[in-house]
């Protein structure tokens, strides 16, 4: 075992610890947790929300408050990462049908215009910047589909089943997505 799989396996039982901790009800244990998976999970849903910090927050904020109430629910069976990033995607999911039905509540839209999420400003330098940039920009369906799928590696069946819409449309989605990114790419190389 190389020094860098021992480190890992330490980690692992650390956190096992923990969250074993946490389960009996230690709040410094689940601290030591949020501390822990709190960067990770505000990229996911930063990328989710289009760019928009402030609700990113408030969807990092919704996760870690769920997580403490299911965490008698987390059975070991996944890293407790994974299923955190997976109670995380669905708060953003849930939140964003919410939000939906409300504006739908507020205004009608036309069939054919998507509601477009953009962040208040780039974070980024450079080319992941413009990158970051283009995703924030992109259609919602299309945006939760590239994040779900290239950038946190989720397969078409399982974005399906979070997200309720067909396999073939998270497909379709997706490609959607990657040309209207190189597209702006593109655009942005030429100014």
């Amino acid at each position: 075992m190389t020094s860098w799989q021992h480190d890992k396996t330490d980690l692992l039982a650390t956190e096992k610890r923990w969250v074993d901790k946490a389960q009996a009800g230690d709040r410094l244990a689940f601290e030591k947790l949020y501390r822990g998976h709190c960067d990770r999970i505000f990229g996911l849903c930063w990328r989710m929300c289009g760019g928009d910090n402030a609700l990113a927050e408030d969807m990092v904020q919704e996760a870690f408050v769920r997580a403490w109430n299911k965490l008698h629910l987390f059975k070991g069976e996944s890293k407790f990462g994974t299923w955190l990033h997976r109670l995380a995607v669905n708060v953003v999911l849930s939140d964003r049908r919410i939000r939906v039905k409300r504006v739908q509540r507020e205004q009608e839209f036309s069939e054919d215009i998507e509601r477009v999420q953009v962040g208040d400003r780039d974070v980024f330098a450079g080319l992941r910047k413009d990158l970051e940039a283009a995703i924030s920009g992109l259609p919602e369906r299309a945006r939760t589909v590239l994040v779900l799928y290239d950038i946190e590696g989720y397969k078409h069946d399982e974005i399906a089943k979070m997200t309720g819409m067909a396999v073939g449309s998270s497909k379709a989605q997706l490609h959607r997505a990657r040309k209207l990114v190189r597209e702006v790419l593109k655009d942005s190389e030429n100014i």
